[in-house]
């Protein structure tokens, strides 16, 4: 249930709210250039589903009253629509030449269709913003552009092209948006190459259509419907929602396959691809400019339309999403009060609340506001989170092994990041391991009453010596419970371990138990592949027999190089306690589940690059209801 509280503390890494103290946080102003007017009319299109009034234009002088509103702010600045260009050339140079005098916009873009894009708009471009960033919206090839059409119910997808083949010519680079639908469904990897082939494309963003709740066409006036809102009306209709709709899951599968393609084809040397970008940022630590991946989210993101309206991002609903109008507000303490008061916001900020507790926040970032409104409004927020941790997981896979992509269909291991998880000296570690013949040390080998054996001898986690086979001291230093996992691992697989555990209950002392497990850190990343597919084969025939109160899990991490601040990919391999079933049944029977799956890896090497879970293959043909 939605609340509408004001308490959102442990969400300010997720979510930040717009703080007047904290000037050097961007914000990003989208200005609707005609509100919803557009010279095409797609189908899906979410913008004239809001029917606001249409015709109007922002103007110069709003431009300059944003500025005063937020005089010590950057602000990074987006022409959109509707379609920005139906405004005129000489409304929009007078729009380019107020931006262009505001030394707080650091960033101007516009988002155009590219129908009317010529020669003369780049002349404008040129001389009054040089800088200007253009998107094109496009989906794919012909096929995929099967729902943008004109009011006529005639394919854009010629015009686009060819204002994509003038951008090259003119030495322009554009980015391009992409709506997944089930046009382009099982085709990512032609629609990428076909992308790819403009050259003035330099970065692409596939973005879902997430609209199975649209249960109405669009309003149209008059008495004579176009022939694009006949077929809209059509697609309306089908069956489970409008037939241009995807699942989250759908959308999951198509990035995977399309960030997989980008990588076979060394597209990544040139193209920016999202979400695959962002995703591999936040697994590599860094941050994003995609608020889907930052916590600049609503309370960073304003529009504005023609007729003063000003509100939070564009794709929450509206008019729920206004604060205020333009002519209404002075400052920006004034837009910050108003976003405290609105329901919507305070709403958004409640979803994220699950995100503070979930392992996959350091990566997901909490994803779109907008979307999981939507979702938790037909009671099924866990799908759009399905469908981030299958992203995650998937592209975690190929960041790990590049050059072997069907990894990023493996269901069975999920990224699982281990803080800390840090070794002193990687390289040295492998090499050691590597000879038999090199000088070994002897290492701290203490041991807890729980059974914990570290060189402090003291429960929970603490400092242990890194030690392989051939230390004398190897088998004093592994936890007797994990011993037969880590003697299949290292013996039959010949795989390099980082970390052991054999689980410990530590009743009495207020700690919170931990599993059991083993962490297996590969030699290079065609072994990690092989490995990673071998465990998954292993978990995957371990499952069925293992006792009721376990189950196996793989995990996808990361190790750092305290030395050299090098990180690499590991694997770890998790015994936990079974959906339903507490921490006494898990250690009663954790012996027992560490046999099943010992002898399941016994029965595996780590061979090949084929896992137990199934790899899509693609759909040549087109869903029905699509428009040809």
């Amino acid at each position: 249930m939605l609340s509408t509280t004001g308490r959102h503390g442990p969400i300010d890494e997720l979510y930040r709210s717009l703080d007047t103290e904290d000037a050097p946080s961007a914000v990003s102003v989208i200005l609707k250039l005609r509100g919803e007017t557009c010279d095409i009319d797609c189908l899906y299109c979410y913008e004239k589903r809001k029917e606001a009034p249409g015709g109007a234009r922002i103007g110069a002088g709003q431009v300059r009253r944003l500025a005063e509103i937020f005089p010590g702010r950057h602000l990074a600045v987006e022409l959109h629509g509707g379609e920005p260009l139906t405004a005129g050339r000489e409304h929009v140079a007078k729009v380019l030449r107020e931006l262009a005098a505001q030394q707080t916009v650091v960033r101007v873009s516009i988002q155009t269709n590219g129908v009317l894009l010529d020669d003369a708009w780049l002349d404008l471009f040129d001389s009054l913003y040089p800088g200007l960033q253009i998107g094109i919206s496009l989906d794919g090839d012909a096929e995929g552009n099967s729902w943008r059409i004109g009011y006529d119910g005639e394919p854009v997808y010629p015009k686009v092209a060819a204002a994509l083949r003038l951008l090259a010519a003119r030495g322009r680079k554009a980015g391009v948006i992409v709506a997944v639908t089930p046009a382009v469904l099982g085709r990512a990897a032609r629609v990428l190459d076909h992308l790819a082939g403009f050259e003035a494309v330099n970065a692409i963003s596939f973005v879902p259509c997430f609209d199975t709740a649209v249960q109405r066409p669009t309003a149209a006036s008059g008495r004579r419907l176009p022939v694009s809102r006949q077929l809209q009306q059509t697609a309306v209709g089908a069956e489970g929602g409008p037939a241009w709709a995807i699942s989250p899951e759908q959308y999951a599968e198509f990035v995977l396959a399309a960030t997989a393609r980008w990588i076979e084809a060394g597209y990544y040397t040139r193209l920016k691809l999202e979400p695959a970008v962002s995703t591999i940022r936040r697994l590599r630590g860094l941050g994003s400019g995609f608020c889907h991946f930052s916590n600049l989210k609503c309370d960073h993101v304003f529009t504005l339309y023609p007729d003063g309206r000003l509100g939070s991002c564009d794709e929450l609903p509206w008019p729920q999403a206004q604060l205020t109008r333009l002519d209404q507000v002075t400052e920006e303490s004034e837009i910050a009060a108003a976003q405290r008061r609105l329901p919507l916001l305070n709403q958004g900020k409640d979803l994220m609340e699950r995100c503070t507790s979930c392992s996959y926040r350091s990566a997901c970032g909490g994803g779109c506001i907008a979307t999981r409104w939507r979702y938790e409004k037909a009671g099924d927020q866990d799908a759009y989170c399905d469908y981030r941790m299958r992203m995650i997981d998937g592209i975690a896979a190929l960041l790990a092994q590049p050059a072997h992509t069907d990894g990023a269909w493996c269901r069975t291991a999920r990224w699982r990041p281990r803080i800390p998880n840090s070794m002193r000296d990687i390289s040295g570690f492998l090499a050691r391991w590597n000879r038999v013949d090199a000088a070994r040390l002897p290492v701290r080998l203490h041991t807890s009453a729980y059974g914990n054996i570290n060189t402090v001898g003291e429960p929970g986690i603490h400092e242990a010596d890194d030690i392989d086979p051939s230390h004398p001291q190897w088998h004093l230093a592994i936890e007797a419970g994990v011993r037969p996992l880590v003697d299949a691992v290292t013996g039959l697989w010949n795989c390099v371990t980082y970390d052991s555990c054999q689980g410990h209950p530590y009743d009495g002392l207020g700690m919170a138990p931990v599993e059991r497990r083993i962490g297996i850190l590969p030699r290079d990343r065609a072994e990690y592949a092989r490995v990673a597919s071998a465990l998954c084969r292993a978990a995957t025939a371990a499952a069925p027999i293992l006792p009721a109160s376990i189950q196996v899990t793989l995990g996808r991490a990361k190790l750092e190089c305290e030395n050299s601040g090098r990180i690499v990919p590991v694997l770890d391999l998790i015994l936990l306690p079974a959906p339903g079933h507490d921490w006494p049944a898990y250690f009663a029977a954790v012996d027992e589940a560490t046999q099943v799956v010992t002898d399941a890896l016994g029965r595996e090497r780590p061979t090949g690059y084929e896992c137990a879970c199934p790899n899509p293959s693609p759909k040549a043909s087109l869903p029905a209801g699509v428009p040809r």
